[in-house]
């Protein structure tokens, strides 16, 4: 597989290494990513409480916890101030999707704080289900759009993005 660009990650020594971005202004930077946890368990037995708060609600909080202390878990991520981080969990058919968006005005992007969000957040619905469906997973994690920065705008499948 050829890569018309080198990895960013990589020196010329084929050595792990921090990106510098300390000559990159900052700017608004956004990440969009989704997963979904696939179950045969039936989520209307999904722990909940009466004031609408439940494994859903731990799941979105975890998701945002997750995106704060995404440079603790990810090596050479650097650490990020984060603006907005919004992770949401909808019932589909055969379990539940997992969609994160994350905001920041920075010199690098916030794609992994975005994947971070989606992946703890569904491990998170994976661990609550557990008992109801052992064989529950997650499928599809993937960055669906991004924007700002020197790359502009990127999306799969996303309307208005290129």
């Amino acid at each position: 597989m050829t890569m018309d660009r080198p990895f960013s990650h990589v020196n010329a020594e084929g050595e792990l290494r921090m990106v510098d971005v300390s000559d990159k202004p900052p700017t608004r930077r956004r990440a969009e990513a989704s997963c979904l946890v696939v179950t045969s368990a039936d989520l209307a037995e999904l722990p909940a409480r009466e004031d609408g708060l439940g494994a859903r609600h731990a799941a979105r909080v975890a998701g945002v916890l997750a995106a704060k202390r995404t440079d603790e878990l990810i090596p050479l991520c650097h650490s990020l101030a984060l603006s907005d981080v919004d992770v949401r969990v909808t019932p589909v058919e055969g379990g539940l999707a997992v969609a994160a968006t994350v905001t920041a005005t920075q010199r690098t992007g916030v794609e992994m704080e975005a994947l971070t969000a989606c992946a703890v957040a569904a491990l998170s619905l994976v661990q609550a289900i557990g008992d109801a469906d052992p064989a529950a997973h997650v499928e599809a994690l993937a960055l669906d759009a991004k924007e700002g920065g020197r790359s502009g705008a990127w999306g799969r499948g996303v309307p208005g993005a290129p």
